[in-house]
């Protein structure tokens, strides 16, 4: 199933370069959380545990220019790579440009510290929002909510 939903959001790619980069990573996301399941929502292909995509784990998200891999309550990772930019009061995306090379290891752990991540999020959510919409005013950005 999980490969018919990647051909499937292959197909609406603004850019094919993004192609390799959403291939390669969704290999590392499965190869990391091989139980986690697919689907297209929002324009986006979402990774989420056990068909919870209202709290999902991960998504790529290819443009015109690059292809970003966003964490839903990304806030709450260690980013030990600094990688990631702000998006929602919650979501932190990571870019990758189309012909940038991805190492597999450092997506891997991203991956896995989100997938330990996502039962603490559900509980704690609301708390997490709160303090990601503060820190968000405080630094300047105006903070959306996270879908």
């Amino acid at each position: 199933m999980g490969s018919s939903v990647l051909d499937e959001y292959l197909a609406t790619l603004a850019d094919p370069r993004g192609e390799p980069v959403v291939r390669e990573l969704d290999r590392i996301i499965r190869g990391t959380q091989p139980d986690l399941n697919t689907a297209i929502k929002y324009k986006i292909l979402m990774y989420g545990l056990n068909g919870d995509f209202h709290t999902w784990v991960c998504a790529i998200n290819s443009g015109r220019r690059r292809v970003s891999l966003n964490f839903l309550y990304g806030v709450m990772l260690e980013d030990a790579r600094h990688v990631l930019r702000p998006g929602s009061s919650v979501l932190m995306s990571w870019d990758f440009e189309f012909d940038e090379e991805i190492d597999p290891a450092a997506v891997a752990a991203y991956v896995a510290e989100a997938v330990a991540k996502n039962e603490d999020y559900k509980v704690n959510r609301q708390a997490v929002q709160d303090v990601a919409y503060a820190a968000a005013e405080k630094a300047g950005r105006r903070p959306r909510p996270p879908r």
